[in-house]
């Protein structure tokens, strides 16, 4: 089975539940206890990360980015087999272009043991850039202190460039850094969706500690 959801966004927030181009329905109330094993999800400009999450608990099962229209690819489209509970929504969270030649606009979906949240910020170029949540604009270490950070994936706005993403303990020191790059822009290339994921991290979360970001535009 396959549906196709829709909405017009408001840039810098959560979305209202997507709806079903078809019938109007949200996720759950369309599609019960039907299993899924792909997302697919494109965007007019900017950056756009998406989500499956209970409306009741507000865990999300599944997570990712979109990608610009036009380059969506069947082979970073699967995901976990992913079975609808009656109370899932799908959602979405949209940034545009910055409308700056020197700063990018970017996100972050991290994972901890304490769960998955996504981060981001406004990067200057070439300058270290806090990322924070953007729930609550906490801090790497306030949201997720004393938990094993699991993994990260980046989406920079189209055409800019991930220099790197890097973690600081509470006294400035770098404790973790990872060089990114430039996404796909292409419908038959690689990594359409992200300037970097890495896997596996197993990295314990201190007090203080901070993810920061380094990027160069398109401009």
């Amino acid at each position: 089975m396959s549906k196709i959801f829709g909405a017009t966004v408001t840039d810098g927030a959560w979305s209202l539940p997507l709806l079903d181009t078809i019938s109007a329905q949200n996720l759950g109330i369309l599609t019960p206890g039907t299993v899924y094993n792909w997302a697919q999800s494109q965007y007019n400009s900017g950056v756009m990360a998406w989500r499956i999450q209970r409306s009741d608990t507000l865990l999300v099962s599944r997570r990712g980015f979109g990608v610009f229209g036009g380059q969506n690819c069947m082979a970073e489209a699967s995901m976990a087999p992913t079975r609808i509970n009656p109370t899932d929504i799908l959602t979405v969270y949209a940034q545009p272009l910055s409308g700056d030649d020197f700063t990018s606009n970017v996100l972050a979906w991290i994972t901890t043991t304490k769960g998955t949240e996504l981060f981001g910020a406004a990067a200057g170029d070439g300058f270290d850039t806090e990322m924070n949540s953007v729930i609550n604009q906490m801090s790497l270490g306030d949201a997720f202190f004393n938990s094993t950070m699991r993994s990260i994936t980046v989406q920079i706005e189209d055409g800019a460039r991930l220099i790197d993403v890097s973690i600081v303990d509470g006294q400035g020191g770098v404790v973790w850094v990872a060089q990114g790059g430039y996404r796909g822009a292409t419908g038959s290339s690689r990594s359409n969706e992200y300037n970097l994921m890495v896997d596996g991290m197993g990295l314990q979360v201190g007090k203080g500690f901070k993810i920061r970001v380094r990027t160069i535009t398109s401009a």
